[in-house]
Order: structure tokens, then sequence, then C-alpha cells
């Protein structure tokens, strides 16, 4: 049975930092894309950054600069680093590898 859990979301000011982990159980990240999403009410999900075994291969263009992904091979899990954070940042974070989601993480960013 393939879980991914996310965790790491919470509550920062703006400016501030958070890093989102997403650790997998049955399945093998690095074969697969893997990628955070994010969604506000009322609001389709969007991209926000995907990796590959290459590497980073995408981020959204609001979150250049200010996020990075990345994984642990060793540990299955995957990483969104969250620097600068601003409050249109506010999400439920969301990770996804190939048909698996997870139950989402909130991140709050007040002004």
């Amino acid at each position: 049975q393939v879980q991914l859990v996310e965790s790491g979301g919470g509550w920062v000011q703006f400016g501030g930092s958070l890093r989102l982990s997403c650790a997998a159980s049955g399945i093998v990240f690095r074969l697969y894309a893997t990628r955070w999403f994010r969604q506000t009410s009322g609001m389709r999900r969007e991209l926000v950054a995907e990796i590959t075994d290459y590497g980073p291969t995408y981020y959204a263009e609001s979150v250049k600069g200010r996020f990075a992904i990345s994984s642990d091979d060793a540990l299955n899990t995957v990483y969104l680093q969250m620097n600068s954070l601003k409050p249109e940042d506010t999400a439920v974070y969301y990770c996804n590898t190939d048909t698996y989601w997870g139950q989402g993480t909130q991140v709050t960013v007040s002004s």
C-alpha cells in the first residue's frame, strides 16, 4: 500500500521559512517525478515544484528563487524548503507522485 505523508506545515510570519517533508512508503520516489502542489479554498491545485531523478525540473514563477525542492533517496523523502514566505503562499500543500497524493499540510503566512 502506497502512502505519502506530508509534514512541516504551520504558521509563520511574512518573510519566514518553513520546510515541508513528504515521506513515502510502498513506492520509490526516485523512480517517478514527485511534485508539490498547493491549493487555496475554491481554487484549482497549482503545481509549485517538481523533482525527478535528475534533480529539480520545475518551479512555478511565483516561487522561483524562494522555494527549493530536494530529495533524500535513503529516507525516500522529498522536501520543499520555503523561504521569504508571503501571505499569498498560504495554502494547503500536497505531495504527489505517480497517481498518489498525500493528505496535505496547511501553511499559513501572516502579514
